[in-house]
């Protein structure tokens, strides 16, 4: 990637929630890095920290939550500090997000076409009707929805759910954002028509030049749709790799986990085996790797200190006492 610029860096990233219970550490010191025209896929169990990733960069964090800690720079900005006004012309202008599911994203009493119509007037300042309409229907085109003149005159609910997360693609890209975040963006779509919108999302970011975070639990997406796969855990990224050399060379425990429960074509188990335990709890403090209680390679060292962010292949890191001070078990 070294001849490619970042159009998104993260250092240090922290995000927490004060709640009169305790202090939860949702993002734990995340450090990614995205290129132009990458797609990077972020993985992991339900409450690793996936969405309120993407929630952090755009500066969504929901109360009583913040960001405490680190650094988000987009094109060479820092976005932690900017006053809102600004941020508003970065979302949807230059970082768009699909949201996870299109029934609910959409609002149910105004057209297609008046939902579109209003993210291009905010965003480009065109109010003129025929300029307008113009622009909706280009967008409309752009991810591939037929008779997009009839389309755009519907509401919601006349709309099947491949249809509507279409138009939640349509609306994100109207802009032409740099950088798309897509958060689980097939929830309660049946397989064909995840594969339909897969298939689309990576042939519009070959095309439109932007980068992409897709954020998902399915690895089977990530293998089709990303160049590069960060591995998240309990609000830590565990390890970061190109997509192949994650699949083929994994290199955390968590990670070996997650790809042995993975069912793999042609091959023949009795029974798929699973990570023990449960993701931990974010309120209590640990000072050492998260995955230790449901590692089976845990060492002495694990539950004490944090461990380090290690390069065990160029392009490939891995944070894991395994692979750190040259001592690398496999």
């Amino acid at each position: 990637m070294s001849d490619k610029k970042p159009v998104l860096e993260i250092k240090g990233l922290r995000t927490q929630f004060f709640l009169r219970e305790g202090t939860v550490t949702a993002l734990d010191g995340i450090d990614l890095t995205i290129y132009e025209n990458e797609s990077v896929g972020i993985v992991g169990e339900t409450g690793c920290g996936k969405s309120m990733t993407a929630f952090s960069i755009l500066r969504l964090v929901p109360h009583p939550g913040r960001i405490t800690a680190g650094s988000i720079k987009f094109k060479g900005n820092e976005l932690t500090t900017i006053d809102m006004d600004r941020m508003r012309s970065v979302r949807g202008t230059k970082i768009s997000m699909i949201f996870q599911d299109a029934s609910t994203a959409l609002d149910p009493v105004f057209t297609i076409g008046d939902q579109l119509g209003e993210v291009i007037s905010l965003h480009q300042g065109i109010y003129e009707r025929a300029a307008l309409e113009k622009k909706i229907i280009e967008a409309l085109m752009l991810v591939r929805i037929a008779a997009p003149g009839d389309v755009m005159r519907m509401y919601p609910h006349e709309l099947s759910g491949g249809m509507k997360q279409r138009v939640m693609i349509a609306l994100a890209l109207s802009c032409h954002p740099s950088l798309l975040i897509a958060d689980e963006p097939t929830t309660a779509l049946d397989v064909t028509i995840q594969g339909q919108i897969l298939k689309l999302l990576k042939a519009l970011v070959a095309t439109t030049g932007s980068s992409m975070m897709l954020i998902t639990h399915n690895l089977g997406i990530v293998a089709e749709t990303c160049d590069r796969i960060c591995v998240l855990y309990a609000g830590r990224i565990v390890e970061d790799a190109e997509t192949f050399e994650l699949f083929e060379n994994p290199k955390h425990p968590y990670t070996e986990g997650l790809l042995s429960a993975f069912p793999k074509l042609g091959e023949k188990k009795p029974e798929l085996p699973v990570i023990r335990g449960t993701v931990p709890n974010l309120m209590v403090p640990f000072a050492g790797c998260p995955f230790v209680d449901r590692c089976d390679k845990a060492m002495d060292a694990c539950s004490k200190k944090r461990p380090p962010r290690v390069e065990v292949s160029p392009g490939h890191f891995v944070s894991c006492h395994l692979w750190s001070g040259g001592d690398a078990r496999g």
